[in-house]
């Protein structure tokens, strides 16, 4: 039987692109390259400017606004596959502090980051998620995943080990 923690998906280890960043590169890895984005990006121009959809939290609880804003939702998930979600009630404070412990968190050293980075076979940590092959394409990021909920499925070499403020 498939163990409830092994469901979350697999990836094969990937260099960090913030190491490969500093490296003298003339050009950008072939892994990295996707020209049939780049065609519909430029297919694009001249067009309508796309913007991010935005989901009001107080207009999905309330009864008048409830249908349209569910629909928006609904829309963004489903075209998108994001939203900016607006009048949550985390104040900006919070956020401001959150961003600032993430960002602190990637420009670690390399050395200190190596002990937040994937194990083979695994989606959690520093890397990219559902890398199933040596030729697939790789978006230009590197991603940091964990799951803390349920606590049973916590990986312990990694929220144990992320620095306070963030943890």
């Amino acid at each position: 039987m498939e163990s409830e923690a092994s469901s979350v998906g697999s990836s094969l280890p990937v260099p960090s692109v913030q190491e490969l960043a500093k490296q003298p590169l003339s050009a950008i890895p072939n892994r990295y390259l996707r020209p049939e984005l780049e065609q519909d990006v430029a297919a694009d121009s001249g067009g309508p400017v796309l913007e991010i959809p935005v989901i009001d939290m107080q207009k999905l609880v309330s009864e008048e606004s409830m249908n349209s804003e569910l629909d928006k939702l609904d829309f963004a998930c489903k075209e998108w596959g994001f939203f900016q979600l607006v009048n949550h009630g985390v104040s900006l404070t919070l956020l401001e502090k959150v961003s600032t412990q993430i960002q602190d968190f990637f420009n670690l050293p390399k050395e200190e980051k190596n002990k937040f980075w994937q194990y083979p076979g695994q989606v959690e940590g520093f890397g990219q998620s559902f890398v199933v092959s040596e030729d697939q394409k790789l978006d230009w990021a590197d991603i940091f995943y964990m799951l803390t909920l349920p606590l049973h499925l916590r990986k312990p070499h990694l929220f144990n080990n992320l620095p306070l403020p963030l943890r």
